[in-house]
């Protein structure tokens, strides 16, 4: 069983990182996750179903439609779409999910598990790890 540290250091390793519940709205969680891929120049790609890009990069509307080299995945959702967003990661061969606190589902995270997904959901945050500042 991996700690908390190694899933975050395998988490971080990934070559791009998908943003589910990716916002316009600077205020939102989704966005700022989005931005602190940014500021720590790594390649992300949002994830949301109905606009084309945001912070200037092109938004894919689900999941499944993520490039290969998208490893890792960060949820900002409600409850009940992390529950959807965690089956099509499975489908689609994500090998690291990071629900952000608010995001997690028992399901979800019993459904990654299964999967041989490894899972942060235990109220660790992207934007702490990270080390995220406004600008």
């Amino acid at each position: 069983m991996k700690t908390i540290d190694e899933k975050i250091a395998a988490f971080l390793a990934a070559p791009a990182f998908g943003v589910a519940g990716a916002s316009k709205n600077p205020d939102k969680y989704g966005n700022k996750v989005l931005r602190c891929y940014q500021m720590n120049g790594r390649k992300a790609v949002p994830v949301n179903p109905v606009e084309t890009e945001i912070e200037g990069m092109a938004c894919v509307r689900t999941v499944g439609d993520l490039p290969p080299e998208v490893e890792s995945l960060s949820i900002i959702t409600p409850p009940q779409v992390t529950d959807k967003v965690v089956e099509l990661a499975i489908a689609k061969g994500i090998k690291h999910i990071w629900m952000q606190p608010g995001a997690q589902s028992a399901a979800a995270i019993a459904a990654a598990e299964a999967a041989g997904i490894d899972v942060i959901a235990d109220g660790s945050c992207l934007l702490v790890v990270l080390g995220y500042r406004e600008h």
